[in-house]
């Protein structure tokens, strides 16, 4: 099949290099010539495991391509997939302006029957909002040209994006006719051959699952903080009760680890979205509103255990952070507790020391020289007064806390993500705080 593919980023960018791997003719559009030319030339604007190999593999084997003008290729493709970015907006909505946008070029430039297929993660009711677009700007032009309006959200982890989108538990693909339902089929079939596991709904159910799954998790992960903090307080220890809890298969064991707070491009984004599409309809969901709460309360736990080691005077002193990215496996520090830490504690007089095996160049981008970027985790911790755990890297697993106690001024760890086992770090003369523990 023929697909064009509007937008480069983690689903973009993904999504076709994955479709061309299954033998699809694809094009990836952006508006970014710069990135555009980098992809072309094999540089990819984005640290996903296993992308590099199969971007550069499929566009040698001219499978894959690249432009800046979706004109290129528009009168080929079957499908045009929108991923293209949402953002919010200051109340909450999402900014369907670049999803509009490409309707618009389509309607404008489209010559034959296909299938606009939104990837974008967007409110109930967008579909229609697509089709207008089209419809209306084919009625300027004077011509009369079918096509179908289709929702297809991806629900890829950032880390192993290319493994679930190869292997995935569930397509969701929602349609609005059979001849948009057969060439969605044709299309995914080879990815599930073993287990035929796509769910065909209404497009406007298909357009609420995205929303509603994420909102669950992000739910539940809050869930688990306040739990956490509520473990310290009563003396309990919160794996434990998280193994007892996830032993119960009515609920299961996914997403219920405490930490410092969720980040990212899809639950902050997508809870406060689905907040606003609540209000628009008049209706206040309560439970969302308290799970945003919350995490932004979370991402304030590790500054706040922190100062009060200190007693609330943290001037001058140097703190090691392990981990930028909002999670392990990836460069993306969209809305990552790390920007909140390092806020509180420059407001705070500290200096700061930094380490993160991808997200390097993101946080110097988005911080400029305002810190220490160290070449590792030992690097980062020479002469600090406490390191603050962040994100759950495999290579943050067996530290030397030996070469570590004996460069620092304070032996303090504040540990985010609950990775370590505390006699083995109190065992160097660490005092160890982390999340819901004894």
């Amino acid at each position: 099949m023929n697909i064009a593919v509007i937008g480069t980023g983690y689903v973009g960018l993904v999504s076709g290099a994955c479709f061309a791997q299954m033998g699809n003719d694809v094009t990836c559009v952006d508006v970014d010539a710069e990135k555009i030319e980098n992809l072309q030339q094999g540089i990819i604007p984005i640290y996903e495991r296993e992308l590099d190999a199969l971007v550069q593999n499929n566009y040698h084997a001219g499978r894959l391509h690249f432009t800046t003008r979706l004109t290129d290729c528009l009168d080929s493709v079957d499908l045009v997939f929108t991923a293209v970015g949402t953002p919010p907006d200051e109340d909450g909505s999402a900014d369907l302006s670049y999803v509009l946008s490409v309707a618009r070029e389509v309607g404008q430039n489209m010559s034959h029957y296909l299938v606009l297929v939104t990837k974008s993660t967007v409110p109930a009711g967008t579909a229609e909002k697509v089709r207008s677009v089209i419809l209306e700007e084919l009625q300027k032009r004077g011509v009369n040209i079918p096509f179908d309006v289709a929702s297809n959200p991806e629900f890829l982890k950032e880390g192993t994006a290319v493994k679930d989108f190869m292997s995935p538990d569930r397509v969701v693909v929602g349609v609005d006719s059979e001849r948009s339902k057969e060439l969605l089929t044709r299309l995914y079939h080879p990815f599930l051959l073993n287990n035929f596991r796509v769910i065909f709904t209404d497009v406007r159910s298909a357009e609420m699952i995205k929303y509603a799954a994420n909102s669950m998790l992000a739910t539940r992960i809050s869930f688990m903080n306040e739990i956490a903090n509520l473990c310290e307080l009563v003396g309990a220890d919160v794996n434990m009760v998280r193994k007892g809890v996830g032993a119960d298969l009515r609920i299961g064991s996914k997403f219920l680890y405490p930490g410092c707070g969720y980040g990212g491009s899809c639950f902050p984004k997508d809870v406060k979205a689905l907040i606003h599409t609540a209000e628009e309809h008049g209706y206040e969901m309560r439970v969302l509103k308290a799970v945003e709460e919350v995490n932004q309360r979370q991402k304030t736990v590790l500054y706040e255990k922190t100062a009060d080691y200190f007693h609330h005077q943290l001037a001058d002193k140097t703190i090691a952070l392990w981990g930028l990215s909002f999670k392990a496996e990836t460069d993306d520090m969209r809305e990552a507790t790390s920007l909140v830490v390092m806020r509180l504690l420059l407001d705070s007089g500290c200096k700061i020391r930094v380490f993160d095996p991808q997200a390097m160049d993101e946080c110097r981008r988005r911080m400029g020289e305002k810190l220490y970027y160290a070449k590792d985790i030992y690097d980062a911790s020479n002469g600090a007064d406490a390191i603050l755990v962040l994100t759950e890297w495999t290579q943050f697993r067996m530290p030397d806390w030996g070469k570590i106690a004996a460069e620092m001024k304070h032996l303090l760890v504040v540990d985010g993500r609950n990775l370590y086992i505390p006699e083995v770090v109190e065992r160097y003369g660490f005092k160890y705080l982390s999340i819901g523990r004894k």
